[in-house]
């Protein structure tokens, strides 16, 4: 741990406060940018939402020839097909987009595709999605982040007070707009999977947003005659180590899955790589200097009188 200590910033006294408007400008291109991504270009779906086919095959000998079953499966004419590699060189995902016509015309497409490729795989399943449930899937999912977003930002405001619940609140929803932008932008598959990177990305950046709080509500008291803007800034700087470490950590580990991790959680690897640098840069250039435009010493105060006019009527 001392060992880690040496190469991280001590004792820093960087003004953050100081940068507030270039970073509220930055935001703002961010999250306009990532709302016209969505507007003008939308999401790939994958079939959790989408609806469709999906099968997946592995080969009887040897790694799979990705480019031929390709190849064989494009020329079929079943519409939008993907193919993957799934965890190994001989396990594919093959995606298909949803027929035209009920039940029957699914199956037929997947009888379609073992007749062309032939007796050298074993079909491990076969799945069908319709649109009805990826409708209602996409529902759960907005649900779902609308739902934690609004949890966390009562629980700030119970623990603090309202001025903090604002800043951790427009902190989390910059997060998970530009993480929406990404997905947009790219055209990486979003799926379940990716709303789980949503809601990870929302409890990192939280947990750091309460950390650096934490610091302020304790600086506040210790030290009586500084102004917000000092506070502010001590409080970061007193936690940026922290950050670094706990940054740093998550960043390489993430990279790993992004490396080693396969075309199966991609997309959830690029999002939480997005996640951990966006996260903590909304937690030190957002969350933090919002609490500079409220009157943070009047709350204090308001406490310690509050305290003390508890303590005399017990006295008396």
């Amino acid at each position: 741990m001392m060992l880690v200590r040496r190469f991280l910033p001590q004792d820093t006294k960087y003004d953050f406060v100081s940068k507030r408007l270039f970073a509220y400008a930055l935001t703002c291109v961010l999250v306009v940018g990532s709302c016209v991504s969505m507007a003008t270009k939308g999401f790939n779906f994958g079939i959790d939402f989408a609806g469709g086919i999906l099968m997946e095959v592995k080969t009887k000998s040897g790694p799979a020839d990705l480019a031929l079953m390709r190849s064989t499966v494009s020329h079929l004419e079943l519409g939008e097909v993907a193919l993957q590699e799934f965890g190994a060189p001989d396990l594919i995902l093959i995606r298909l987009q949803r027929q035209e016509g009920g039940e029957q015309a699914q199956q037929a497409a997947v009888v379609k595709v073992k007749a062309a490729l032939g007796e050298g795989y074993d079909y491990r399943r076969t799945e069908f999605v319709g649109p009805k449930v990826g409708e209602e899937l996409i529902r759960g999912g907005i649900l779902a982040v609308v739902l934690s977003v609004l949890a966390i930002a009562v629980y700030i405001w119970f623990r603090f007070e309202w001025q903090f619940g604002i800043g951790a609140l427009v902190a989390t929803f910059h997060d998970v707009i530009t993480t929406f932008g990404v997905f947009s932008l790219t055209g990486l598959e979003f799926n379940l999977t990716s709303v789980a990177a949503l809601l990870t990305i929302v409890g990192y950046s939280i947990n750091d947003t309460v950390v650096e709080y934490d610091r302020v509500r304790e600086n506040l008291r210790k030290y009586k005659s500084m102004n917000t803007y000092d506070i502010i800034n001590l409080s970061v700087n007193e936690t940026l180590a922290r950050t670094f470490l706990t940054g740093g950590t998550v960043f390489v580990s993430v990279l790993a899955l992004l490396l080693f991790g396969g075309e199966v959680i991609r997309g959830f690897s690029v999002a939480m790589l997005w996640g951990v640098i966006v996260g903590t840069y909304s937690s030190i250039y957002v969350a933090m200097p919002i609490l500079y435009h409220f009157d943070l010493r009047s709350i204090t105060k308001g406490k310690a009188a509050a305290a003390a006019d508890e303590t005399g009527d017990e006295a008396s």
